[in-house]
C-alpha cells in the first residue's frame, strides 16, 4: 500500500467502460484502501466528468481530443488536471503519485499506456488482454527487467492466479480455461449465418461490453485468453486446455504433477477478479452474492465446436507460429468485430478475415515494438479491404 493513510493509489484507464465502473464500484466498498489518482476514458466525457467530480483524481485523461474543452470546462472549477490524446495517456501513468494501473481500455490501444506503466514501475493490473496477445514476450521481458508484477483481472486468468497462490515451486503440468459457449453454443454454421449483432450480444451469465461479448460468442475471447495464459504463466501451447463450462461457476483450473486439479469457483461477477487485483495480496471483505451449491446441482463439461467456431483455432495457430502472428490476428478480429456491430459483415465472416489477414500478412520472428506497430497498421488496413 501506499504512503497516505496506508491507502493504494490507482490509475484506472478506462474508467467508464464495463471493468472500469466496476472498478469504481469495489473502490466505493473500499474508500478506507483505495485512491483514484488517474481516471481515463476515450469517448464518454459525461461519465467521466460524473466520476471525476465523485472520485476528485489528480488527473483526467479524455482520448478524444475534440471532447478536451468539454471535459476541462466541467472540471476546472474542482482543481483536477485534464489532458488529452493518447501521449499524454502514455505519459500520466508514469507519474510517481500511482501504486497501480488498472488497464482497462479495449483492445490494442492498451498496449502502450502498458508499456510505459511498466518502464516506470508501476504494479499493473491487466484487465487488457489484447496487450499480451499482441506483444506477450515484449511484455514480460519487460516486467521482469523492471520488477513489475503483472496481476491478472480477467476471471480466468485470476482463476489460475489463484490456484497458484502458495503453489509457485510446485511445476504445473496444465492449466485448463473454461468457457461459457457463449449464445451460440451447440449451434452450427447454418444457424450462424443469419444471426444479428442482438442475438450475438445476449451472453448467458455475464455483463461485458460490446467487443468481449462478440469474441465471447465467436469463441476468439477464448483464443485471446489461451495466448494471454502463455505469456502470463510461462506455459507452452500444449499446457493449455479449453474446456467449455455453460455454469460459468469454475473460473478455470490448474492440473500439478501429481495430477491434483485445483479450481476456483463462485458466482460469474467481474467485481470479485477486479478487487482481488487491487487489493492483493489481502482477500478484502465483499457484500458480493454467494454461491449456493444447492442452487447448482449440477455442473456440466464439454469439449468446444472447434469447428463451427474457427477463432480458437486461429489463436492457437498464432500461438503456434510466434512472432507477430498473434499481433495480426488481434488486429483483423478489431476491425472484423467492429464491422460485424455495425452491420457490415456477418458473424461467420469475422473468422474468415481474420484467417485471411493472418495469412497474408507479414511474417516478422523477432519483432520490436516498432515491428508490433507496424504489423498492427497493416493488418487493419488488409482487413478493412475485406469488408
Amino acid at each position: 500500500m501506499s504512503t497516505e493513510n496506508n491507502k493504494r493509489h490507482l490509475a484506472i484507464l478506462g474508467s467508464t467502460g464495463s471493468i472500469g465502473t466496476q472498478a469504481l464500484d469495489v473502490v466505493r466498498n473500499h474508500k478506507d484502501r483505495f485512491t483514484i489518482e488517474v481516471l481515463s476514458a476515450q469517448n464518454n466525457a459525461d461519465l467521466l466528468i460524473a466520476q471525476a467530480v465523485e472520485f476528485q483524481p489528480n488527473v483526467v485523461v479524455i482520448g478524444n481530443e475534440s471532447l478536451y474543452h468539454k471535459v476541462f470546462s466541467a472540471l476546472d472549477a474542482h482543481q483536477i488536471k485534464v489532458y488529452s490524446g493518447t501521449k499524454s495517456l502514455a505519459s500520466v501513468v508514469e507519474m510517481g503519485t500511482i501504486d497501480m494501473v488498472l488497464t482497462a481500455m479495449v483492445g490494442y490501444a492498451g498496449l502502450l499506456p502498458t508499456i510505459h506503466a511498466i518502464k516506470a514501475g508501476k504494479t499493473i493490473a491487466l484487465a487488457n488482454k489484447e496487450t499480451m496477445v499482441v506483444a506477450g514476450e515484449l511484455i514480460t521481458k519487460l516486467a521482469y527487467e523492471k520488477g513489475v508484477d503483472i496481476l491478472p483481472v480477467d476471471s480466468e486468468h485470476s482463476a489460475i492466479f489463484q490456484c497458484l497462490v502458495g503453489e509457485f515451486h510446485n511445476p504445473v503440468e496444465k492449466i485448463i480455461l473454461t468457457a461459457s459457449g457463449g449464445p451460440f453454443r451447440g449451434q452450427k454454421v447454418d444457424f450462424l449465418k443469419s444471426v444479428t449483432k442482438a442475438q450475438a450480444l445476449k451472453h448467458p451469465n455475464w455483463t461485458m461490453g460490446a467487443k468481449i461479448t462478440i469474441d465471447s460468442a465467436t469463441l476468439m475471447n477464448k483464443g485471446l485468453e489461451v495466448i494471454e495464459a502463455k505469456w502470463l504463466f510461462a506455459l507452452k501451447p500444449e499446457q493449455i486446455e479449453v474446456i467449455v463450462h455453460p455454469q460459468s461457476i469454475i473460473h478455470s483450473m490448474v492440473q500439478f504433477k501429481d495430477g491434483s486439479i485445483k479450481a476456483q469457483m463462485g458466482l460469474p461477477d467481474m467485481k470479485l477478479p477486479i478487487q482481488f487485483a487491487i487489493g492483493y495480496p489481502a482477500r478484502l471483505h465483499s457484500d458480493f452474492p454467494r454461491f449456493d451449491f444447492a442452487k447448482y446441482p449440477r455442473l456440466s463439461f464439454e469439449k468446444p465446436d472447434r469447428e463451427t467456431f474457427r477463432c480458437l483455432d486461429l489463436a492457437y495457430e498464432a500461438m503456434q507460429n510466434g512472432g507477430n502472428k498473434a499481433c495480426l490476428m488481434n488486429a483483423a478480429n478489431e476491425i472484423a468485430v467492429q464491422a460485424f456491430l455495425e452491420d457490415k459483415i456477418g458473424f461467420l465472416q469475422i473468422a474468415d478475415i481474420v484467417e485471411k489477414t493472418m495469412q497474408n500478412g507479414s511474417f516478422v520472428a523477432a519483432p520490436t515494438l516498432e515491428d508490433y506497430i507496424q504489423s498492427d497498421l497493416e493488418a487493419r488496413a488488409f482487413a478493412s479491404e475485406l469488408i
